[in-house]
C-alpha cells in the first residue's frame, strides 16, 4: 500500500480518463491520493473530486505563481473550505522564484497570509520551494511555529532537509526526479533524511519518473518513487512503504 502525497488530479490533462487513472492507481497498490490546490478554481475541484471518490482527499490553496489573486475574498473561501472533512491541508504554497510569475513581494505577502490560516485552522500545510531555499525556511521558522508541514518536491540540500526535520518537525517529499540517473542531491538526500521523515509523490501530471519520463504522470507511478528510496537506503520494499504511508497518514490525519 502507498498514498500519493501530491498530485493534481484537478489538472485538465485529466479530465477525459480520471476513472481509468484511479483503476491504474488501485491496481499498483495505492489507496489515497493527496489532489493539491494551485488557485481557488482548482482547490474548488480538488474538493468536489474528494467529495466524489472515497480514496481522494484535497488540500486547498493559492500557490505563489498565482499570489496575485489571494485577495479578501478568495482568502474567505480558502477559510471554508479548509473545515471541509475531506480537506486535509493547505498547499501548495510557498515561493516560486524560478518562475517569478507573481512579483516577489507579492509571493511573500500571499506565504505569509496563508501561514495565518494553517495557525488558526490546526491544518497542516504543504510547501512549495523552487529557488527560494533559505527564505521559505526563515519564513516557516518566523510565522509557522507549532504548524505540522511537508516540504513536497524536495529539491534542497541534505543539510537544509535536516534543519526542517529538527527545527521544525517537517517532513519531506521526494518525487519522479529522483529516479532521474544525474539526481546526485536528490539521491543523497533520500539516503539521509530517517526514513520517519520521509513521503512519496508524483506532483502528477507533473516529474514522470523513469522509465516514463516525457509522458504524463499519474498516481500509480508513485511505487517507482518508493522503490528507488528503498534502493538506496537498502531497505525491503515492503518495509519502506509502510513508513511511508505511516508518515502520509500522520501528517494529513487520514
Amino acid at each position: 500500500m502507498l498514498i500519493d502525497s501530491h498530485a493534481h488530479l484537478n489538472d485538465p490533462k485529466f479530465k477525459n480518463d480520471l476513472e481509468e487513472v484511479l483503476k491504474r492507481a488501485r491496481q499498483n497498490g495505492v489507496v489515497k491520493i493527496i489532489t493539491v490546490g494551485y488557485d481557488l478554481p482548482t482547490s474548488e475541484e480538488a474538493v468536489r473530486l474528494a467529495d466524489k471518490y472515497p480514496e481522494i482527499y484535497a488540500a486547498v490553496g493559492i500557490h505563489p505563481q498565482y499570489a496575485k489573486t489571494l485577495n479578501d475574498r478568495v482568502y474567505d473561501r480558502l477559510y471554508q473550505l479548509l473545515d471541509h472533512p475531506r480537506v486535509v491541508a493547505l498547499g501548495e504554497i510557498g515561493l516560486d522564484f524560478y518562475r517569478d510569475l507573481s512579483p516577489r513581494d507579492i509571493q511573500r505577502e500571499a506565504f505569509i497570509r496563508q501561514l495565518k490560516l494553517v495557525r488558526e485552522k490546526g491544518k497542516p500545510v504543504i510547501i512549495h520551494d523552487r529557488d527560494a531555499h533559505q527564505e521559505v525556511f526563515d519564513i516557516l521558522k518566523e510565522h509557522a511555529k507549532g504548524v505540522f508541514g511537508v516540504i513536497h518536491c524536495f529539491s534542497g540540500s541534505v543539510e537544509l532537509a535536516e534543519r526542517y526535520i529538527k527545527e521544525l518537525n517537517f517532513f519531506i517529499s521526494l518525487a519522479g526526479p529522483l529516479t532521474f540517473k544525474n539526481n546526485v542531491k536528490g539521491k543523497e538526500v533520500a539516503k539521509k533524511v530517517p526514513l520517519d521523515y520521509l513521503l512519496v509523490e508524483t506532483d502528477c501530471p507533473y516529474l514522470t519518473p523513469e522509465p516514463f519520463r516525457g509522458r504524463r504522470n499519474e498516481p500509480g507511478l508513485v511505487t517507482l518513487v518508493a522503490e528507488e528510496i528503498a534502493r538506496i537506503k537498502g531497505l525491503p520494499k515492503e518495509e519502506a512503504f509502510l513508513a511511508f504511508t505511516a508518515n502520509t497518514k500522520k501528517l494529513f490525519n487520514l
